[in-house]
């Protein structure tokens, strides 16, 4: 994989979901499948799409006629500060959010079959460089991108979103593969419906993802009466970039209230939003942000991080960040007043392991109070050495801890961890740690290192220093599948090769006239190559090859699903 400087500063945790490019795998069929829709796209969207995408075409150089190479779409966008990487299909949303942070356009390496040409459930090479990519080349969208990336970084999922997310990837594999059965996308669309209807409440990684469909992916810009295009998933779809501009489409002026409108990625949507400008999508974006976890922290944010049943990090007001799989929250008057962890665990300050509190250390979990201490207004964070005396917080010492919330530390003062004038951790031996009767830890556990802070200023999802914790987006249950094609498809992709070659190089009639006829005796349903020839013919001058294969082709359009498709390729060679 080449690599620029944006790639070369992404964590290992996003680096593990790269993949290389799977270029020599495209057959001739696929290189067909990009030209037409980028022609397509090059002769309407010019037309109803916001400016900067046609300007962004340029500057990332995408090929029309060509599946572009990854190599090559990153030494341009490189001049515009973004990468592009390849990965496996859909990938977890956090760390699709994530690599936008870092200014990464996640794009994945299969394309769309020709049976799903004009609108595709599942993301492809299409969907992401022909959509994504040239929208980014306006500075103030790609602050947008890497501003909602950040934020959805950090957005808790529930553990229902998770399984949601494996059935979703498990259905764009099937869906992607023209050899799937019916049987086996039919049972994956009832799980993801039964696993829909599970739902109590939104997670926050839902109603950011809504925003992100709505935006991003599903975005009208400008006057709501005559708006333009800048979502990727209108601007790669010829079918419903068409569509989303008529009457029967509902438009509604984008405001936070769209995080609450789910979406179905398998149906061509009922209703669009429409900002009247980039600033907007920003000013959206802050005000949502404000009630998610990571900015509101407290309670909420504990309890978020419990039900999301993976990785996160809380924050105490002290700086303090604990990073761990959350299971338990003590709550006094609806403030948390004792968080457990259960397994690996590290402490951290500044999104950098403290020393000596590695996952190794903490390897069997967490367990620390929080709050300020009974009849003291003052929090142990900002303790001067006359507020340490006062409690006996002296080395060598036992001491008591009664916190306002009843839990009851007592033991010997073995150390005190401060940062940046702040104490961030006290730890004790032959401690004991209790609310009431409820015992949270007991001497022979050994040393009880106790966080510092009196409220928890922020909570969200994964690592605070992912290396040192050894985090990684769990692997995936399905891999999206190499497809192995039949012998009759491999030969149609030879004449898809051969087609290519009469249009990149001169050929005589004769020739044209022996690949017409193999498409005659083996493949007379298939309309694109068909187009591809007939385009080749007719720069020659009108013959019966010509005539032959718009007879066939009027005859094909019997079929409504393909009847646009044909009489727009026709329409371009008119021009």
């Amino acid at each position: 994989m080449e690599t620029n400087e944006v790639i070369d500063k992404l964590p290992k945790h996003l680096v593990d979901l790269i993949i290389e490019q799977p270029y020599n795998e495209y057959t001739a069929q696929d290189h067909a499948v990009w030209r037409y829709v980028m022609r397509q796209n090059i002769n309407y969207l010019p037309k109803v799409s916001h400016g900067s995408y046609v300007k962004g075409l340029e500057k990332t150089g995408i090929s029309i006629d060509t599946i572009p190479q990854m190599y090559g779409m990153n030494r341009i966008l490189s001049k515009i500060g973004w990468a592009a990487v390849a990965v496996d299909g859909f990938i977890p949303p956090a760390a699709f959010m994530e690599f936008q942070a870092y200014n990464v356009l996640v794009i994945a390496a299969d394309i769309r079959p020709l049976n799903q040409i004009g609108y595709t459930p599942a993301p492809d090479i299409i969907h992401e460089a022909a959509g994504h990519a040239p929208i980014i080349a306006d500075s103030e969208y790609a602050q947008y991108l890497k501003n909602i990336g950040f934020i959805g970084s950090k957005a808790f999922s529930s553990a229902l979103d998770y399984e949601l997310f494996e059935a979703i990837r498990l259905l764009s594999i099937l869906k992607t593969n023209p050899y799937s059965s019916s049987k086996s996308i039919l049972e994956v669309s009832l799980e993801i419906e039964n696993l829909e209807k599970q739902f109590q409440e939104s997670s926050e990684m839902t109603r950011l993802r809504n925003l992100h469909w709505w935006t991003v992916e599903y975005g009208l810009i400008g006057d709501i009466n005559n708006p333009k295009i800048y979502g990727a998933g209108l601007l790669s779809s010829i079918n419903e970039s068409v569509n989303c501009l008529k009457e029967n489409v509902k438009k509604i002026p984008y405001t936070i209230k769209a995080a609450d409108y789910n979406f179905d990625i398998t149906n061509q949507q009922p209703q669009l939003f429409v900002t009247p400008d980039f600033e907007t999508l920003n000013n959206v974006l802050n005000e949502f942000s404000t009630s998610l976890s990571y900015k509101r922290g407290g309670l909420y944010g504990v309890e978020q991080a419990i039900n999301s049943a993976n990785i996160a990090t809380i924050v105490y007001s002290s700086g303090l960040q604990v990073s761990g799989l959350f299971t338990e929250v003590l709550e006094y008057i609806e403030n948390p007043a004792y968080i457990r962890t259960a397994g690996k665990t590290n402490l951290c300050f500044n999104n950098r392991e403290i020393q000596g509190h590695s996952v190794k250390y903490h390897k069997d979990g967490f367990g620390s109070p929080c709050g300020f201490l009974k009849d003291q207004k003052k929090s142990i964070e900002d303790f001067d050495q006359q507020d340490l005396l006062k409690y006996n917080l002296i080395e060598s010492k036992r001491t008591s801890l009664e916190f306002e919330s009843g839990v009851l530390v007592n033991g010997i003062l073995q150390k005190i961890v401060k940062e940046q004038g702040k104490i961030i951790i006290l730890t004790f031996s032959d401690c004991s740690v209790r609310l009431k009767y409820k015992i949270l830890f007991q001497p022979e556990w050994g040393l009880y290192d106790m966080a510092v802070g009196c409220k928890i200023v922020s909570a969200y999802s994964g690592a605070a220093d992912p290396a040192s914790f050894g985090f990684h987006f769990p692997k995936f249950k399905d891999k999206t599948i190499k497809i192995e094609h039949t012998e009759e498809a491999k030969l149609l992709h030879k004449l898809y090769a051969q087609v290519r070659n009469a249009r990149e190089n001169e050929m005589v009639e004769n020739e044209l006239r022996n690949i017409w006829n193999s498409i005659k005796e083996n493949y007379l349903d298939e309309w694109l190559i068909q187009i591809e020839l007939i385009e080749i013919i007719k720069k020659k001058g009108e013959n019966e090859i010509s005539t032959s294969i718009l007879k066939n082709l009027e005859e094909l359009k019997v079929n409504n699903d393909i009847k646009k498709l044909i009489e727009d390729g026709l329409k371009l060679l008119e021009k």
